[in-house]
């Protein structure tokens, strides 16, 4: 199945297919817009001649200051590209060591909602919300759906809900989750 996260058709297919390309994307969501932030992973592959996929063990055996000025290669793969080679490194070496470097494997015969959350809030650089966000994004999206998912994901796993990436299918979606963060952001005040 297809993904529209950084209308990209080449972004957006790596995501797709490939587990740690989806990761890193929403390992990289923050601090600028959805789509320059799940276009990072395709960046990535091509700089390092893998757009078939990201090679989460290269990735982590990587010299870091090589890793970080490849990141930083203009365009950067994200806006503060120096702290982010870092994050990316460490989720690729979590990857390894706790999944052999099968990105899958994080949500395979997971046995519920609540085991899957665990483990996403486990994988560095992840917080509460971006592990419920990507929670909701697998269910959602990627048909990965145990016992609990909704619940897990809190409201991000609501259906019909516009307020995150996991709501995004195309560029009418978009507008809708902009105009919820936007309202929710003016309620803030």
């Amino acid at each position: 199945s297809t993904l529209c996260l950084c209308f990209d058709a080449r972004g957006d297919a790596l995501l797709a297919r490939d587990p740690f390309a989806l990761v890193t994307g929403m390992l990289l969501d923050q601090q600028m817009p959805m789509e320059r932030a799940f276009l990072g992973p395709w960046k990535l592959a091509e700089r390092m001649g893998t757009t078939d996929r990201l090679d989460v063990a290269r990735i982590a055996a990587y010299d870091p200051e090589e890793f970080a000025a490849l990141v930083a290669t203009p365009p950067a793969v994200h806006r503060f590209p120096g702290s982010m080679a870092g994050r990316i490194q460490a989720l690729a070496q979590h990857v390894v060591t706790e999944y052999a470097g099968d990105t899958e494997a994080i949500w395979r015969s997971v046995p519920s909602g609540a085991a899957l959350y665990q483990r996403l809030i486990a994988l560095p650089g992840y917080g509460d919300q971006k592990a419920r966000i990507l929670l909701a994004l697998l269910g959602k999206q990627r048909g990965v759906r145990p016992r609990g998912w909704r619940e897990a994901a809190g409201a991000y796993g609501d259906e019909g809900s516009t307020r995150s990436v996991a709501d995004v299918r195309d560029k009418q979606s978009l507008d809708a989750v902009r105009s919820f963060k936007q309202a929710a952001k003016a309620a803030a005040r």
